[in-house]
């Protein structure tokens, strides 16, 4: 099924999710998830599109999410491993969780994911041909958020007298080097190395629209253990990306948005390896809340440039439940 197909299903059986999801089997659902949570480990997806990453959200809820991703092409699970004539399948079982609170009297976020991830294909690196066939964990990945400007520390019951204006936020992002890694093979769902990014980011709001923008940096550590027993270093990479959010009724968004990173290269034992990213990407994410509780998203993302590691497309399903 196309994604232009699955937006028009998931639009049109509305009123069949409403019914479906009633309190009983909401709980069952939560304490399901609960202990996935327990189980996966923390995952970090880089150059994702993150449209409403800096908008004002009540203090005092949490949020758990469990969703399914799907990429196929010239991509490159590992970070640090930027393969060429790339052929590959990835599907990922992705979870997460997020709580809000204050900070200084501002909004502030910190969100935590996980994924399992299964990937299938060959690609080319340095001259030599590489398969995959197998599962693992990706590294975990925990950010901070906080909206220092224009987003003032409410709960949920005061939150409707709020009138959403423009939004300034800085985050700070951290995967922790702990997922899947054999230093024997080349591709793996983990990087084995620290990941740091920080990142500062803008939203406003104008009637039914909203127009984001962010900026981020990431800075890796050296991996020690890199295939062929090889010190592998990695320069920062730099990354923007732009929003544009229709509401189109209460409940419902869509989002138009693209990014573009620079920078990335990587040494071997010393030698350049001459594989700076520059690239970009464009995607659509269409949100639906089912009640008060529970929301759905669907999202379909595909490479623009693609010099190196970006020639792939992304399908996305995600299931988000709140409560405070």
């Amino acid at each position: 099924m196309t994604f232009k197909g699955v937006f028009l299903l998931v639009i049109e059986t509305r009123h069949y999710w409403r019914q479906l999801f009633y309190w009983p089997l909401s709980w069952l659902l939560l304490i399901l998830l609960l202990i996935v949570l327990l189980l996966f480990p923390l995952s970090i997806k880089a150059q994702d599109l993150e449209p409403r990453s800096y908008t004002n959200i009540p203090i005092g809820m949490h949020f758990v999410a469990l969703g399914y991703l799907h990429s196929e092409g010239a991509l490159s699970p590992s970070p640090s491993v930027p393969l060429k004539d790339a052929q590959l399948t990835l599907d990922a079982a992705v979870v997460g969780y997020a709580t809000s609170f204050a900070i200084a009297g501002r909004s502030s976020k910190l969100d935590v994911s996980a994924s399992r991830v299964c990937m299938k294909g060959s690609a080319n690196y340095l001259g030599e041909f590489v398969e995959a066939d197998r599962c693992g964990y990706s590294d975990p990945n925990v950010r901070l958020t906080w909206n220092f400007y224009g987003a003032p520390a409410v709960e949920k019951k005061d939150f409707g007298q709020y009138r959403e204006g423009l939004v300034m936020g800085t985050s700070l992002q951290l995967s922790i080097p702990v997922g899947s890694y054999d230093e024997t093979k080349l591709i793996n769902a983990g990087a084995n190395q620290w990941v740091f990014r920080p990142g500062i980011g803008m939203s406003y709001k104008v009637g039914d629209w909203y127009y984001s923008a962010m900026g981020s940096v990431r800075f890796y550590s050296d991996n020690d253990e890199f295939y062929n027993q090889v010190l592998l270093s990695k320069d920062p990479q730099y990354t923007l990306q732009g929003h544009i959010i229709y509401s189109i009724a209460r409940g419902q968004w869509l989002s138009l948005s693209g990014n573009y990173f620079v920078g990335g290269e990587t040494d071997k034992n010393g030698i350049d390896a001459n594989d700076s990213q520059d690239n970009s990407r464009f995607g659509l994410t269409y949100s639906l809340a089912l009640n008060q509780q529970h929301s759905i998203k669907v999202y379909a993302s595909t490479g623009v440039i693609t010099r190196i590691g970006n020639d792939f497309d992304t399908f996305g399903l995600v299931w988000q439940y709140a409560f405070n």
